[in-house]
């Protein structure tokens, strides 16, 4: 199984719900979420819109995306951290552009986390 990072800023909504998502959907601890400016937690609309998914993320904690935790990946897949993320020679990136959930109505949530659902789909099937 590819270890796969997902970063966003703050650690607290979209690279969350893609590390669980694709820790769920492979069965695995192989995602792992990190940000470069981390938050103190998940942002609250995250946390329901992820139960409605029976993904509990109120014990998730926001952590620094640092070189060498990057480095121990396979991937990074960063998510609107642009320069300020690391830059780690070999580790293939991507880089998908979707809207930061912070604040967002419920329903715009839960379309961005569906969003996020289907490309972690599409990664594992790669």
């Amino acid at each position: 199984m590819k270890k796969v990072i997902f970063a966003c800023v703050h650690n607290a909504g979209r690279s969350q719900m893609a590390a669980a998502f694709y820790n769920a959907l492979t069965q695995s601890e192989a995602g792992i979420s990190a940000g470069t400016n981390p938050g103190i937690s998940v942002h609250p609309e995250v946390i329901t819109v992820m139960k409605e998914t029976d993904i509990d993320l109120t014990v998730a904690k926001p952590q620094l995306l640092t070189k060498e935790l990057a480095s121990t990946a396979d991937l990074l897949i960063t998510m609107g951290c642009g320069e300020a993320c690391p830059f780690v020679p070999g580790l293939e990136r991507q880089d998908w552009p979707l809207e930061d959930p912070k604040g967002k109505p419920l329903d715009q949530v839960r379309l961005i986390r569906d969003e996020i659902k289907s490309r972690v789909e599409k990664l594992i099937a790669e």
